[in-house]
Formats: C-alpha cells, structure tokens, sequence
C-alpha cells in the first residue's frame, strides 16, 4: 500500500514573488493571485472585464423604480459585487505598481 505524506508546512508568500495574493481571499492560506510578470495588457482586461460586470449591475438596479427584499438578502448581494470588485482593484495595483517601476527605470 502507498504511503500518503501530509501537504509541506504551509510558508506565507513573499511580497516579491512573481505571484501576489488577491486580497479578497477568504483566510490566511491564499489560493487566488495575481501574475505581476504578465504584459500589462492582460490584467488591465481582467480588472477592466471585473470592474464593468460590477458596474452594469449596478447601473441595472439604480434604474429600477424600488427594490424590496430582506436585509440579509442586500448584505449577501453586496457581497457578491465587492468580490469581483476587490480582485479588479488588486488586479489594478499590480498595473500600477508596474507603470512606477518602468517610470523610475
């Protein structure tokens, strides 16, 4: 029978990885992040392609005459829009952290 040997100790990233962790991950083992090398072009689309979906959303509901429902329902849909929102920011950071270093180069 194989042997199983349990997951290496968990190491908290380095900030100067290539790989970043998105700050909306939901503990303190991060399992979503950012490529930092990646041309700049694709996490400009990513943050973009986030930050319209939460947008066109919320552009949909300010149009509605009235929106009735329970408190709990409204905190959970805030949620779910400030997700992908977050992702774009960090995505964004990362964009603009590039952009600086180029600069002083």
């Amino acid at each position: 029978m194989k042997t199983l040997t349990p997951d290496p100790p968990y190491e908290k990233p380095n900030p100067d990885n290539r790989y970043m962790a998105m700050t909306g991950n939901c503990n303190d083992m991060p399992t979503l992040f950012v490529d930092t090398h990646a041309p700049l072009d694709a996490p400009m689309d990513a943050a973009g392609y986030r930050i319209r979906a939460v947008t066109e959303v919320l552009e949909n509901l300010s149009m509605r005459g009235s929106i009735e429902c329970e408190s709990f329902i409204l905190s959970d849909f805030a949620l779910l829009l400030a997700i992908p929102l977050r992702n774009g920011c960090d995505v964004l950071d990362v964009v603009r952290r590039r952009l600086r270093r180029m600069a002083t180069e």
